[in-house]
């Protein structure tokens, strides 16, 4: 029965010092962190990492529910991931325990309000892009694999993986692109 402390920023040059020391004054006596975007699980090692390790009678320590996840979904897979295995959630800062009724009804609460956060904030985003877009000032991202330059290399007999080394992109991409010209071009059947 030990608790194991999990602390998570979104940026590298956020300071993560407030958190572990929340965690380790809560009495985790293995604490792990990461700085990555909350708004997935996908590529936390240092989550699924503690979520491999822990086990039955363990208890998963946040400092806030919105350290461990950002979306309603990933929050309940996770409780019920530790459910499994016999483990409970606490977060430092909020009445949060899934040992008991209210704090299983309160962390799903948080969790609604966590992922309504992360859509404003990407509706915020995309109304912010749409009026630079119209007042000329955002032409979105740079381009990232020339097409043409895919085509004139596939033109001259260079192949798909040769031509991906080159440009720096995926064969996949260079796939795709050369596929759309291969069905357009009438096939040879004999």
């Amino acid at each position: 029965m030990g608790k194991i402390g999990y602390a998570r920023v979104s940026t590298t040059d956020q300071d993560l010092s407030l958190q572990l020391a929340a965690l380790s004054a809560a009495g985790c006596g293995v604490i792990r962190s990461e700085k990555i975007t909350g708004s997935t699980v996908t590529g936390r090692a240092e989550l699924r990492t503690v979520l491999d390790f822990i086990g039955a009678g363990d208890t998963l320590v946040v400092t806030r529910i919105d350290r461990l996840a950002r979306s309603l979904g990933d929050l309940q897979d996770i409780v019920r991931e530790l459910k499994a295995k016999g483990a409970s959630l606490v977060a430092t800062e909020q009445p949060i325990d899934t040992g008991t009724a209210a704090g299983k009804a309160f962390l799903d609460m948080l969790g609604v309000f966590a992922e309504f956060e992360t859509n404003l904030r990407r509706e915020r985003q995309m109304e912010g892009i749409a009026k630079a877009k119209a007042a000329g000032v955002y032409k979105g991202g740079k381009t990232r694999i020339a097409a043409d330059e895919v085509r004139r290399l596939a033109g001259e007999g260079v192949g798909p993986s040769a031509i991906a080394r080159q440009l720096g992109i995926g064969r996949a991409s260079v796939y795709r692109l050369l596929g759309s010209i291969k069905t357009s071009a009438p096939s040879s059947q004999a």
